[in-house]
Order: C-alpha cells, then sequence, then structure tokens
C-alpha cells in the first residue's frame, strides 16, 4: 500500500521573489509582513493552489527583537510577528473553496482541510549574517530560551493548526527548543538543517535525533533546507530515533550568499528522490529555498501517484 504524505509548500522566499518583492535587508521575507502583506498573502495562495496541504508563516526571521532593531515599536513588532499566521490563514480561508486538501495521520484532527504552520526559525535567523547554517552562536542557553519563548507563545496564540520547527543547525537549540514546545502544547514538526551525517553545527544526526525523543507534541521529525542527497539518510535517523514520521522539505541545491541574503540556485528538484524518502518514513514532504509553486504542483503530483 502507498504511504498517504502530506504535502507542504516550497521556499516562501522563492515565491516572493517570483513575485519580485526584494529581500535583500535583514528581516528578509518577515519585512513583507509591514511592508506588503498582500505579496505574503499572494504566495501562500499560490502554493495551496499549486497542491499544498499546508502554508508555512512568514514568521522564519520575524521576531519582536528583530523588528524593533529595525526601529519597529514593540507591541508594533508583536503585532506583526502574529500577522504572519492572520496573512496565511486569510489565504487558506480564500482557497479552501477551490483547492481540497487533506491532512493525514497524527497532524489531522476533527476538521479536514488545508492547514497553517507557524515556522518558528532558529536564532541565528534572527542575527541575518548566515550562523544559522552553523548554528553553535556562542550565546547561552537562557538567551536562545528568552529569545524562543516570547516569539513561540506570540505564534500560538495567533492560532496556527501547529508549528514548523525548522533550520534548526544545532542540538544544543534544540534542547531548549523540546520544553518549550511542550509548554505551548500545540502538535509541532521538527527539521533539522544537516550537512551528510551531521547537523550543519557538526553533530551526528542520531544523536540531534535523540534530543527530540519523548517530546509529546511532536507529530514528525527530519530535516529542510539541507541538500536533496542528504535527506534520505537524515529521514531514517529521525524514524530510528523518534518512532515518529519523517519531514523531508530540502533546498532545490545551490550554495547561500550572506551578503546578498539570497540562494544561487543549481540543480532542478528531483523527484526520483521522493519516493525513497516516502518508502523510509516521510510522510510531509514538500521543498524550501529555490522550490516554487511549479516545484510543489510536480511533487504533488508524484506523491499523488496514478490515478
Amino acid at each position: 500500500m502507498r504511504r498517504r504524505v502530506v504535502v507542504l509548500d516550497g521556499g516562501l522566499s522563492t515565491a516572493l521573489e517570483e513575485q519580485g518583492a526584494d529581500l535583500s535587508g535583514s528581516l528578509w521575507t518577515a519585512r513583507l509582513l509591514a511592508d506588503e502583506p498582500e505579496r505574503v498573502v499572494a504566495a501562500h495562495r499560490a502554493f495551496y493552489r499549486a497542491g499544498a496541504q499546508v502554508a508555512t508563516t512568514a514568521s522564519y526571521q520575524a521576531s519582536v527583537e528583530g523588528f524593533t532593531a529595525a526601529g519597529i515599536d514593540p507591541a508594533d513588532a508583536a503585532r506583526l510577528v502574529a500577522r504572519s499566521v492572520s496573512l496565511a490563514r486569510q489565504a487558506r480561508d480564500e482557497v479552501s473553496g477551490e483547492v481540497s486538501g487533506e491532512v493525514v495521520g497524527e497532524v489531522a484532527d476533527e476538521r479536514p482541510g488545508l492547514r497553517v504552520a507557524a515556522s518558528v526559525g532558529p536564532y541565528g535567523a534572527f542575527l541575518a549574517d548566515g550562523s544559522e547554517y552553523r548554528g553553535r552562536y556562542g550565546v547561552p542557553a537562557r538567551r536562545l530560551r528568552d529569545f524562543h519563548r516570547r516569539r513561540l507563545e506570540l505564534l500560538a496564540a495567533a492560532g496556527p493548526d501547529l508549528l514548523a520547527v525548522e533550520t534548526i543547525p544545532d542540538l544544543d537549540e534544540a534542547a531548549v527548543l523540546v520544553p518549550l514546545l511542550e509548554e505551548v502544547g500545540l502538535p509541532a514538526w521538527f527539521s533539522y538543517s544537516v550537512r551528510g551525517s551531521a547537523t550543519c553545527a557538526g553533530q551526528p544526526v542520531a544523536e540531534a535525533y535523540a534530543v527530540l525523543g519523548g517530546c509529546r507534541v511532536l507529530v514528525a521529525a527530519g530535516v529542510n533546507c539541507s541538500a536533496q542527497e542528504d535527506v534520505l539518510g537524515a529521514v531514517r535517523s529521525a524514524v530510528a530515533a523518534t518512532g515518529l514520521p519523517a519531514v523531508a522539505y530540502p533546498n532545490r541545491g545551490g550554495h547561500w550568499d550572506a551578503s546578498a541574503k539570497r540562494w544561487e540556485y543549481a540543480d532542478a528538484v528531483d523527484l526520483a528522490l521522493v519516493d525513497e524518502w516516502v518508502s523510509a518514513g516521510a510522510e510531509l514532504v514538500g521543498g524550501c529555498c529555490g522550490t516554487g509553486p511549479a516545484d510543489i504542483a510536480a511533487l504533488a503530483r508524484r506523491v499523488a501517484g496514478p490515478r
């Protein structure tokens, strides 16, 4: 029997760039929450219409600290973090009559349909210096805890269906996040960024996924924002360590230009690899940087199988 797969969206930054949005600042996609929210809604709509069942919010790089550093009043900054969820909900509501989707497995509840996942990016994304792909930030655990707790509370209060804890490069950061997720209580997936068989911070992936074991709110664990060829090993390790379904949404390929705040893309999405990920236990599959709505449409057709 073919495994049923939840199709995630692709790279929000990619869909926004396809609209002509300027993402060069330190806030990256989060800038549009204040200045051009209609672009964010349009990007979410495009992914839903392409076949995505889950939209991931524009909160990856959104935080009160980041907005205030850009000159925004703290109260307004908090509202902007929450707006990331309301914009995705708006897009979902607009297309719910056009596109039907059913999120299955532990992600589902009694309300089948399209879902909104609030993105929880790593502390390094706030720094906007590429350290999200290195980890080991040189700050104490209490700093990471304070940073993540405030944002998690704001996102959860805005009403997403689940949390997408993503691109985490370091098991030490994961160790801070896991108890916070338990406190918040929303369903969540958790994905590391990896290189080969190690996290981006250099820890063995088996040890990294072991940190997630026993977290009651997690519905999936896996990998994102990583090379496609590194996904299968991470999926296998995640399933073995946690017993959960895996989540997999790699980059299109290429490298991150930290000064220009953009990806330089190379390879096309290799859909043949998706079958291997699903066979290994991936039940939530999508794309990250470089993956646009057209790629997600192709992915959705692939996982649907023959009619």
